[in-house]
């Protein structure tokens, strides 16, 4: 996360990818941090048990809202 802030700093735009479970320590982080401006994608839980067809899903779910915040139009 600290690369994160790093880079939105210095205006590049930044999409974390977390799962589920990590969406509320990520927001507490960013506000630990000062960046509660910090955008996560969130896609559903677990990944270290799936296959790489399954990750491959999960990604292109996310791939709109990763484009988006990354263009300035998320």
């Amino acid at each position: 996360m600290h690369d994160a802030v790093a880079l939105e700093a210095r205006g590049i735009p930044v999409a974390a990818v977390i799962t589920e479970p990590f969406a509320h320590a990520f927001a507490q982080t960013a506000r630990l941090l000062a960046a509660e401006e910090l955008w996560a994608v969130t896609i559903p839980h677990p990944l270290a048990a799936l296959d790489e067809k399954e990750i491959q899903a999960r990604a292109e779910q996310a791939v709109e809202q990763i484009a988006a915040r990354l263009t300035g139009e998320g």
